[in-house]
């Protein structure tokens, strides 16, 4: 039985005085890649901001395991167990691998964050021989590797991804994606996907969610959204 990591209700938020999203509910289940997607401008990202409540918020709820975290700062919801990975500015390019993984359990007691660090490399193994080299000489999918690595470290319930793939060769993203199945199937954990390769995301999503100038259009399977003969090729250009 998926059970809902997040629930937003009703949400209406935006910037300072500038609104962007419009009564959107959403939830995210454990265990499950929850889609979204929307052509350029439709509050994909604005909307997992406001999960992490790096947005202002006007109305609306969101809870993470039936508790309203709404009012509660970001770093409050981290240690809650809500890790966000923007698509720039996840890692220290200046620190090594091994330097950004430490960053990362700067909370917890040396021996605990060694240990949680080890089992994070044992999930992404190919970071394993770049430990010492600086986080700006890996390539885009290397340092989103290490980016999920070092969310791994706090232990998250749910991770939410702002175009994880953006700027990566097929094949580097295509790597990310099995990487981003293997959190859910290995780990159990909850995954929210933004992503602007729509085809490739909801292919391996569970749920899905399609925003339009921050209202929602669709919510139901990815597979459904996937192999809708309207929206898909309206918005997505999934043919």
């Amino acid at each position: 039985m998926v059970s809902n990591l997040i629930e937003v209700v009703k949400l209406n938020a935006g910037y300072g005085k500038i609104p962007v999203l419009y009564d959107v509910s959403f939830s995210a289940g454990d265990k499950e890649i929850t889609v979204v997607v929307g052509p350029n401008g439709s509050g994909k990202s604005t909307l997992l901001k406001s999960v992490m409540g790096l947005t202002t918020t006007y109305s609306g709820t969101v809870k993470l395991d039936g508790e309203d975290i709404t009012k509660l700062r970001p770093d409050q919801r981290a240690k809650r167990g809500v890790a966000y990975l923007p698509q720039l500015g996840s890692v220290f390019t200046a620190l090594s691998v091994s330097e950004n993984l430490t960053m990362a359990g700067l909370t917890l007691g040396k021996k605990e964050a060694g240990e949680r660090a080890t089992a994070a490399l044992e999930t992404f193994p190919i970071l394993k021989g770049y430990t010492n080299r600086k986080a700006i000489t890996l390539s885009g999918g290397e340092r989103q590797m290490l980016a999920m690595a070092m969310a791994l470290i706090m232990r998250p319930k749910v991770i939410l991804f702002d175009e994880p793939t953006g700027n990566l060769s097929p094949k580097l993203a295509t790597e990310i994606f099995s990487k981003i199945v293997e959190l859910r199937d290995s780990l159990g954990l909850g995954i929210i996907l933004v992503e602007q390769s729509a085809k490739k995301a909801l292919e391996i999503g569970d749920r899905a969610y399609l925003l339009v100038t921050g209202k929602t259009a669709f919510e139901g399977k990815a597979a459904d959204l996937l192999s809708h003969p309207e929206l898909g090729k309206i918005y997505l250009g999934v043919r």
